[in-house]
């Protein structure tokens, strides 16, 4: 079944490292949203009559609607294609909007999953990245959470910060295992060009991330993950039996899904879509009928390729028989090397990175490309 992803292109504030499509400015709310309905059931069709085996509110900040504007969304995909019994409808929020009553409200509408964008536990790091919460903030809406009773949850951690030593990291990480969550997301800092963050370093006021502590970093977030039993099923995510992540993992995995709102993106299995990244521009040309996207249709190579690039990230591989020869025969040497290297094994028709190799999986992969 394919998943809905919600793109709610509005935030409070600009984190500095954030490169995702959103504005601070609250004026077009109320067309875009309007606008968004209006995509929404124009596109309920692509699902192919089944129902949505995902629902997921990102962004931006999904946490600023109001409990009616986000059942307006859900409203819609009820009625067409409907919503699986068993969807797993996540919604990402910020530390600073959460309060037992919305929570509880959230769980009222059938929202089943909520990602915690927590970041960080110190203050002088959150006001770094421009947050608009505290730790204060950030470890009692977590509390809030855990008692809410809803199917699962994740709090999401940055790591690989300017100045960030092996202790840091460590407070980080038993700060939030300490609170026993079902799954944990945890993001290397990637600096973006168009962020704050990238300004700073191209004036030279911010030093580059150091690589070797980036890597001793991810290593230690697989050590305290996996002795508190968590599974590293993908190279920033981990979770507890039951509750890896399903409309993530669906991206992975290649299932299609479709995106609704400014920026967002969908995928059919063949053909790549994207909608225009700009609030105004893309509620006038909903509201005139006019095309708000852009598309195109992945060659074989390309579709090979971003196999690749997903699935090497996960415990479950790239499933060769999907891929066809081409990668064994056309990159067998390559192959070869990144096993004997220990970074890569095939095994049972499938292509698997080891611990070893997921922590050069991007390198891996691209590798592994299929270039003419």
């Amino acid at each position: 079944m394919a998943g809905l992803y919600i793109h709610i292109p509005f935030c409070r504030k600009a984190c500095t490292y954030c490169d995702f499509h959103f504005s601070t400015s609250m004026g077009m709310r109320g067309k875009v949203l309007a606008a968004m309905c209006v995509e929404q059931r124009m596109r309920s069709g692509e699902a192919a009559g089944a129902p949505w085996g995902s629902v997921y509110f990102g962004g931006g900040t999904p946490s600023l609607l109001t409990t009616k504007e986000l059942d307006a969304f859900l409203g819609a995909a009820r009625s067409g294609p409907g919503i699986a019994t068993d969807a797993e409808i996540t919604i990402e929020a910020n530390p600073d909007d959460i309060t037992p009553q919305v929570l509880d409200d959230w769980k009222s509408i059938g929202i089943t999953r909520v990602s915690l964008g927590t970041q960080s536990f110190r203050d002088d790091r959150l006001r770094w990245m421009g947050r608009a919460h505290d730790r204060a903030q950030a470890l009692a809406s977590i509390a809030h959470i855990a008692q809410a009773g809803f199917a699962s949850w994740t709090i999401d951690l940055i790591y690989g910060l300017p100045g960030m030593t092996a202790d840091e990291w460590d407070e980080q990480l038993r700060i939030a295992l300490d609170h026993a969550p079902p799954h944990l997301s945890a993001y290397c800092l990637t600096i973006e060009d168009r962020t704050a963050l990238g300004h700073q370093l191209r004036k030279g006021t911010l030093p580059a991330p150091d690589d070797a502590e980036q890597a001793a970093q991810f290593d230690r977030l697989n050590e305290a993950t996996a002795a508190v039993g968590m599974v590293a099923y993908e190279i920033s995510n981990f979770g507890r039996k039951g509750h890896f992540a399903v409309h993530n993992t669906n991206y992975w995995k290649g299932v299609p899904y479709i995106g609704i709102g400014p920026s967002a993106h969908s995928f059919d299995g063949v053909k790549r879509r994207w909608n225009v990244a700009n609030n105004v521009r893309y509620a006038d040309a909903i509201a005139k009928d006019e095309r708000f996207w852009e598309e195109e249709i992945l060659t074989h190579d390309q579709r090979v390729n971003e196999r690749l690039m997903t699935g090497l990230r996960t415990i479950w591989g790239v499933d060769l028989r999907t891929l066809g020869d081409d990668v064994l025969v056309r990159e067998r040497s390559t192959i070869a090397r990144y096993r004997d290297q220990g970074d890569l094994v095939v095994a049972e028709d499938r292509l698997v990175l080891t611990p070893q190799g997921r922590r050069f999986a991007d390198r891996i992969a691209s590798d592994l490309f299929l270039v003419k």
